[in-house]
């Protein structure tokens, strides 16, 4: 059987460049060579290249010249944590190119990556904190300035609508902060989601699909004592918090987060495998946010997930690959 070549990318136009180089790393290192071949592809605004080497790619049919031969691609194994990988910009090219990729498609990314789009599509099918949107204006932010206290109780979060990686992210304990909050998080983003804090037990949870069969990993609580929440330095810094496979949570509600991410994976469409974030309180799970690009580095959560499952990395990457050739 002729092997498949697979591009591996990574990279991208955000402050998510780095985490996304990080699970690149580790997606080509883990990819089943005898099945495939690999080549990890860089992402920059000015073009792709081919790493180590720098070749770049022909956009024309995302192809390049190795010694004289022309390798074009089979599949793409998406590793791009923000935009152009996470907000469907790129899977509308590869659609373009008829080239399956591993995660989902152009209308589910573009949703998922605003958190307020995606929380008014899910609708009733989820529990959510009460939100304010909040938009890059002079006049908008005064107003928020004056509604926010009117409509939501300390303490609240403050967060870029579009982004990840919980950079421009702050916890606020005090109306006083709110307007350093908003402009921290608007370096990050136009739109500025401002949510109801839900004090409770974080958890997370991967989703799959394989074989037509909707999978859902095993459910990470997050404990982050050394942080006020789950932040920047919490997730990518070893030591600054602790994720506990399987979750410390009581049946009841573990069913409940299955049956919560079953239902958004399905109503979203998602494809590939996705990580949702929960606020557990008092028996209910509320429903944070959707990443359909999670972190695959060493320091991330759904890797270990998948080996809590009983799959090494090797199988549950070619399983991603298996389900992106089956369309």
């Amino acid at each position: 059987m002729q092997k498949k070549n697979v591009a591996v990318i990574c990279g991208g136009f955000t402050a998510e460049k780095n985490i996304s180089m990080g699970s690149g790393a580790v997606v080509e290192k883990n990819i089943d060579q005898q099945l495939y071949n690999v080549f990890k592809i860089i992402v920059e605004e000015n073009g792709c290249f081919v790493s180590p080497e720098n070749i770049m790619v022909d956009m024309r049919d995302f192809s390049f010249l190795q010694e004289g031969n022309k390798i074009k691609f089979d599949l793409v194994f998406n590793a791009i944590h923000g935009s152009p990988g996470e907000d469907g910009k790129i899977q509308g090219y590869f659609d373009m190119m008829k080239i399956p990729y591993t995660n989902c498609g152009v209308a589910t990314s573009a949703l998922t990556f605003n958190k307020t789009w995606t929380k008014t599509v899910l609708g009733d099918t989820v529990l959510k904190a009460p939100g304010y949107l909040v938009q890059n204006d002079k006049i908008a932010i005064n107003t928020a300035l004056g509604e926010i206290p009117k409509s939501l109780k300390l303490p609240i979060f403050v967060k870029p609508n579009n982004n990840g990686s919980s950079y421009g992210i702050s916890k606020i304990k005090d109306f006083a902060q709110l307007e350093g909050a908003i402009k921290d998080a608007l370096k990050f983003d136009k739109e500025v989601l401002v949510e109801q804090g839900i004090i409770g037990k974080e958890v997370t949870c991967g989703v799959y699909q394989y074989k037509g069969e909707i999978i859902v990993l095993p459910i990470c609580e997050i404990l982050t004592d050394k942080h006020e929440f789950f932040d920047y330095t919490a997730k990518y810094t070893s030591g600054e918090s602790d994720e506990i496979i399987p979750a410390r949570i009581p049946e009841t509600e573990k069913i409940l987060v299955e049956q919560y991410s079953t239902a958004i994976y399905t109503k979203l469409g998602c494809k590939g495998v996705v990580r949702i974030d929960y606020i557990i309180d008092e028996g209910k799970p509320y429903f944070l946010e959707v990443n359909t690009v999670p972190g695959l580095s060493e320091a991330s959560i759904v890797p270990k997930m998948a080996a809590a499952s009983g799959l090494t990395l090797k199988e549950f990457f070619g399983r991603l690959l298996e389900e992106a050739k089956a369309g």
